[in-house]
């Protein structure tokens, strides 16, 4: 079983910038984040392989946020960067406990985080 911490998150204006980390405390394949604004279903955001260091965004996301991170640690970050009213929501990450290539599928992950709340005002 793999627990995941998330940190980060908060207010911020529009045009602002927020980054969000996860910590897993085991291996994990790669990492993905999703968000839920209230409402809506879960959306993916952006994810990352760490076999072969590939990233995939939202389109909503790309060219705004970038996901990093540190396998030997276990840990991505999900830097959100020019951010816009529509991009609050609950933040979650998470991870499967295989290597999958369906990265926005929510039903590939075993694993989330506790959620971080990211409130951006206009």
């Amino acid at each position: 079983q793999v627990q995941l911490v998330e940190s980060g998150g908060g207010l911020v204006q529009a045009g602002g910038s927020l980054r969000l980390s996860c910590a897993a405390s085991g291996r994990t394949y790669g990492m993905s984040w999703f968000r839920q604004a209230p409402g809506k279903e879960r959306e993916f955001v952006a994810a990352i392989s760490w076999r072969t260091w590939s990233t995939y965004f939202a389109d909503s996301v790309k060219g705004r946020f970038h996901i990093f991170g540190d396998n030997a640690k276990n840990t991505v970050y999900l830097q959100m960067n020019n951010l816009k009213p529509e991009d609050a929501a609950v933040y979650y990450c998470a991870a499967a406990a295989y290597d999958t290539s369906n990265y926005n599928d929510i039903r590939q992950y075993d694993y989330w985080g506790q959620g971080s709340q990211v409130t951006v005002s206009s």
